[in-house]
């Protein structure tokens, strides 16, 4: 079993100049069928999902640090067709998602399929793991996948990104999201990983001040560089919570929804990613920027 990483590893290849993180993922994969489905009111088959992550892609990774894409529907075909722009990274996604009642992800394991050495060999710099964290299940089982994942990491040279995520008890008991997003960084942030992915909390909505602190207990417990993610957020406070995020010790963003959700469903994707999203994606590069260089 590994023990947590003594040595800093270098994640230069994931970030900018400046240091912050301005990553974008496309690795949604059921949710994402989900949102296409909302706006279109009909079936939707893989193949428009994948269109839409190598637009994603092609039009984003000018502007970004690295890309998060899943193997289900996306990264074999950027690899093969170069998709990614020179100077970002790629990420691949090892988790396996496995679905619930009433959700798109109930659990998560490894991903078999994703070969680290493999896809090391095609230029990916990092893998992703996906970990679901419940108040109401023993904490064993989530630790020891994250160290093996960890492990698997390391054995083929690649950087190491857990993202834990807190949902609801399987048992209906009372919970406190907030808390739990607390509880899962002092769980797991210290594992090991290369880079934590949060969630941020109040929603990144609220007092200033109690946003940061949480943020700064984050920043406390995880033992590596974190970094926030857009999900459950609001797009039109996204900015505001990363700069908040950001001067509480966070070191960028890894987000998708709140730099693309807005151009689902419209008839050319790729002009609407550069007229919507490409602006999104240089106002949060701009303000990670500010806040890294500020330190």
């Amino acid at each position: 079993m590994t023990d947590p990483r003594t040595d800093p590893v270098d994640l230069s290849s994931l970030a900018r100049p400046s240091g912050a993180f301005a990553m974008v993922a496309v690795d949604q994969r059921e949710a994402l069928r989900a949102m296409f489905a909302e706006r279109h009111g009909e079936p939707v088959p893989d193949e428009r999902l994948t269109e839409f992550k190598l637009a994603a892609v092609r039009t984003l990774t000018p502007y970004a640090s690295a890309v998060l894409v899943d193997r289900d529907f996306a990264l074999d075909r950027v690899i093969e067709e170069k998709a990614t722009a020179a100077g970002c990274a790629l990420i691949a996604a090892a988790d396996r998602f496995l679905p619930g009642p009433g959700e798109f992800v109930a659990d998560v394991e490894i991903d078999e399929a994703v070969d680290p050495a493999g896809y090391a060999a095609q230029g990916v710099a990092a893998l992703k793991l996906l970990v679901i964290h419940r108040p109401d299940e023993a904490p064993e089982p989530r630790i020891a996948m994250v160290r093996r994942f960890v492990d698997r990491c390391r054995a083929a040279g690649l950087i190491s990104i857990i993202e834990p995520v807190s949902r609801p008890p399987r048992d209906g008991r009372d919970w406190d999201w907030n808390a739990c997003v607390l509880a899962a960084a002092e769980e797991l942030g210290a594992l090991g990983a290369d880079l934590y992915k949060a969630e941020i909390p109040l929603h990144g909505e609220g007092d200033e001040a109690e946003i940061r602190r949480r943020c700064a207990h984050i920043t406390a417990v995880v033992a590596s560089p974190w970094v926030v993610l857009s999900s459950g957020v609001r797009h039109e406070v996204f900015p505001r919570a990363v700069g908040l995020a950001c001067a509480a010790g966070a070191s960028g963003f890894l987000a998708g929804r709140a730099v693309w959700r807005p151009v689902i469903g419209r008839s050319d994707v790729e002009a609407a990613l550069r007229r919507i999203s490409v602006p999104r994606l240089q106002e949060l590069v701009h303000i990670v920027d500010e806040a890294v260089a500020a330190r």
